[in-house]
C-alpha cells in the first residue's frame, strides 16, 4: 500500500499523521483545543481514485472548519488496524470524532455543500446519536416469520 500520497499531504498541509501508536493522544485535545477532529482514511490511491478527490478537498476542509476542529490523516499502514475503531468500511473516508467517539463518517467523494452540511451538523453533537438495537432473528425449521 501506498503512503506517499498521504505523507506528501501531511507535509504540505502541515497536518499530523496518525498511527495506533499516537492516535489516542491526538484525539484528546490540549486545554482550549478543539475536542472535534476530522481523520481523513485514504486507502491506496492506486486502488481507489477517489482518493485523490479527497485528498484536494480534506486541506479545504480544514481551513473552512478552522478552530472548530483538529485534523490528522491516518497513515496507510494503521487504516487496517484503525478502520473498525472508526466504523471506516469504505476507502476514502473521513471521519469526525468528538475526543475519541465516532460522530460520523463520511465515504468516498461529496460534493463541496454536502461537505459542509454534513460536517457542520456532526461538529453539532458532542456524542454520537443513539444505534437502533441490532436483533438477529433466526427460525428453526417449520417455523415462520407470520
Amino acid at each position: 500500500m501506498s503512503g506517499s500520497l498521504q505523507l506528501a499531504l501531511s507535509e504540505k498541509s502541515g497536518v499530523a499523521l496518525l498511527d495506533e501508536t499516537n492516535i489516542d493522544a491526538f484525539l484528546t485535545p490540549a486545554p482550549g483545543a478543539s475536542a472535534h477532529a476530522l481523520l481523513f482514511f485514504g486507502g491506496d490511491p492506486a486502488q481507489r481514485s477517489e482518493t485523490h478527490d479527497v485528498a484536494i478537498i480534506f486541506p479545504q476542509l480544514v481551513k473552512a472548519f478552522a478552530g472548530r476542529l483538529r485534523a490528522a490523516i491516518i497513515a496507510p499502514a494503521a487504516e487496517k488496524a484503525l478502520e473498525g475503531r472508526f466504523s471506516v468500511c469504505v476507502y476514502p473516508s473521513l471521519v469526525v470524532t468528538y475526543g475519541s467517539e465516532t460522530l460520523g463518517v463520511l465515504p468516498k467523494v461529496y460534493d463541496w455543500s454536502e461537505y459542509l452540511s454534513r460536517i457542520e451538523a456532526l461538529l453539532q453533537l458532542q456524542a454520537a446519536p443513539p444505534k437502533e438495537p441490532r436483533v438477529r432473528i433466526t427460525f428453526t425449521e417449520g417455523e415462520t416469520s407470520s
